[in-house]
């Protein structure tokens, strides 16, 4: 089990290996960020164009748009149904990163749509865990924070590939705020020997007491998009935040994705300093703002050289 200390997180890094710690610059590379979607999807229609074609058809269609009309409905259905994220993924190899030079202007991916929060209950969720599969609610609210945040961190300490946290109401505020905002971002990761990796971050909202952030290779969710398995997932359960004025962190490593539990705790460690001080860092507020809007003025070398900050 891994502990995270929020807001500050000042022991995220501590103890993990020498290069998580190292502040001096020494990224000299960084995989490729550059990929539309708009070309995939052209790639994608012209392979399957016949196919297409004969089956407007037979459906007495004229041409694929009015296949696409005729279906849009049932196109839209299962796009909801596929923008809930499971927590818990079967570990499979990760494609390995293509590399690019820091002197390209690498494009950010154009945003998807926001997921707004709504008000489902999170039982009714498949593969999602609320606050009580992990505690007894009715005796936790009757404690005081200091014995909530000890219990937490026990909760996890038999499982090594855990992280976890206990985050301020007023902090999780101001990171919840920035979420939806900007609920997708990229963050540099560094390799020792191999600069930096760039990872992709989603912000979901599953249910009304439930807050995810998943963690994905940025080479894996270019290969298969939305089907991309996490890496890392991160919890966080608000269940206590109104009572206690406390969030509860929950995360989970998956073994075997390329990632290891140190480094998990700082993509952990970046994710606040960006989401939650960015409001009060011009730089950092400017980098999220480029990536969300798809702006081309966006450079993961003024990312990764932000990053190299934050130790």
């Amino acid at each position: 089990m891994a502990s995270l200390r929020m807001p500050m997180l000042r022991h995220v890094v501590s103890g993990a290996a020498p290069y998580l710690r190292a502040s001096q610059r020494r990224w000299a590379q960084v995989h490729d960020v550059r990929f539309l979607a708009t070309q995939q999807s052209d790639r994608i229609l012209a392979k399957y164009k016949e196919k297409l074609d004969k089956k407007a058809k037979e459906e007495g269609l004229r041409d694929i748009s009015e296949l696409k009309e005729a279906y849009k409905d049932k196109i839209q259905e299962l796009k909801k149904k596929e923008a809930v994220p499971i927590p818990t993924v079967t570990p499979t190899e990760s494609p390995a990163s293509p590399e690019l030079s820091t002197s390209s202007s690498p494009f950010p991916p154009p945003p998807p749509a926001p997921q707004v929060p709504t008000k489902k209950d999170s039982s009714s969720t498949p593969g999602l865990k609320t606050l009580s599969s992990f505690l007894d609610l009715e005796k936790t609210r009757a404690l005081p924070q200091k014995e909530i945040e000890a219990i937490w961190r026990l909760r996890h300490v038999n499982n090594a590939q855990s992280l976890c946290a206990t985050i301020p109401l007023e902090t999780y505020r101001t990171i919840e705020a920035t979420a939806k905002k900007h609920p997708h971002f990229i963050l540099p990761l560094p390799k020792e020997g191999q600069g930096a990796e760039i990872h992709f971050l989603q912000w979901t909202f599953p249910a009304e007491n439930t807050v995810t952030v998943l963690f994905t290779h940025l080479a894996e969710y270019k290969l298969r998009g939305e089907y991309s398995q996490p890496h890392t997932t991160i919890t966080h359960h608000l269940e206590l935040a109104e009572d206690k004025e406390l969030v509860l962190l929950q995360g989970q490593v998956m073994e075997g994705r390329g990632v290891s539990v140190d480094e998990a705790k700082w993509l952990v460690m970046c994710l606040q300093k960006f989401y939650g001080m960015g409001a009060q860092n011009a730089e950092r507020k400017r980098l999220l703002e480029q990536f969300g809007k798809g702006d081309p003025a966006f450079k993961v070398e003024d990312l990764v050289e932000e990053a190299e900050k934050i130790v």
